[in-house]
């Protein structure tokens, strides 16, 4: 009796000890070696985002997901037969979520930057953004000059809390306590925003454009562009699919090319989208 129990335990941790080995060994696999074969035999991309960046991607009142870079991955990948499943995710996890082999692909307004690049592969460029200061007309804000003694609010993690970091003098030693209000989303600096508990926020413009087209009254905000630097969407891979990197890439290529590139850039910003592949000869 005590012999079979013995038995027993001893299958048990040695299952126990091979399931924990497998969950390393899909992590370290996916992290070293190239996916393209296993995304083609699944049938589907998993893309990691943030559903409330609005309109890049973000739930409607149904629960459905919508937005720029939802329909983007959507229309690369049905270029290879593939759907695309999209995963919500802790933003400031993406890096750790993509490496660890949850996702495929971060999509979703993902800026590139010097720190980013050492942790992550991108694709070519399709859409380039800058940095913008939101105001209420009211309290006649015109310039960043003009935050002086004023609070300001960002998102936690975004390249503008980073910018107002990286260029002090622009913003930075200007506002109340040198030091602006972060929050979780840009929908909750938003009410702050409209409730006077800050009096400008630094967002992405292609945010701000059209969270402002959507308001009841859009002539109450102003929309202020600063001297922040330009910054880059790509999509962020892990650094061994380099297959994945190129079918992306030649995917993009096609959408500029065949005219559907242009279409979801009108769809979503009307004329106002810059999309450096569509300048490409």
């Amino acid at each position: 009796m005590k012999k079979r129990l013995w038995l027993s335990l001893l299958v048990l941790i040695t299952l126990g000890g091979l399931l924990s080995g497998c969950g390393v060994t899909v992590g370290e696999r996916a992290n070293n070696v190239d996916n393209w074969h296993r995304i083609e035999k699944r049938g589907y991309a998993i893309v990691g985002l943030d559903d409330t960046f609005v309109p890049m991607g973000f739930r409607e009142k149904s629960g459905r997901l919508v937005g720029y870079d939802v329909d983007l991955a959507r229309a690369v990948f049905k270029l290879y037969g593939l759907k695309v499943s999209f995963q919500t995710i802790d933003w400031s996890m993406n890096a750790t979520e993509l490496n660890n082999g949850t996702i495929d692909a971060i999509w979703n307004g993902y800026s590139k930057t010097p720190e980013r690049e050492k942790v992550v592969a991108f694709s070519d460029t399709y859409l380039q953004n800058d940095q913008t200061l939101v105001s209420l007309r009211k309290n006649n804000i015109t310039s960043f000059q003009q935050m002086a003694g004023k609070t300001l609010g960002a998102q936690t993690g975004s390249s503008g809390a980073n910018d107002i970091s990286a260029y002090p003098k622009l913003l930075k030693n200007r506002i109340k306590g040198q030091s602006p209000v972060l929050y979780d989303s840009f929908t909750n600096a938003f009410i702050d925003l409209n409730a006077n508990r800050i009096q400008g926020m630094i967002i992405d413009s292609t945010y701000a454009g059209y969270y402002v087209k959507h308001q009841k009254n859009p002539a109450a905000y102003r929309i202020i562009n600063g001297q922040f630097p330009k910054e880059e969407f790509g999509v962020g891979l892990r650094k061994s699919d380099h297959t994945l990197k190129a079918k992306i890439n030649a995917g993009l290529k096609t959408l500029a090319q065949n005219g559907t590139l242009a279409k979801i850039n009108h769809k979503w910003f009307g004329n106002a989208a810059d999309s450096p592949l569509l300048h490409q000869k």
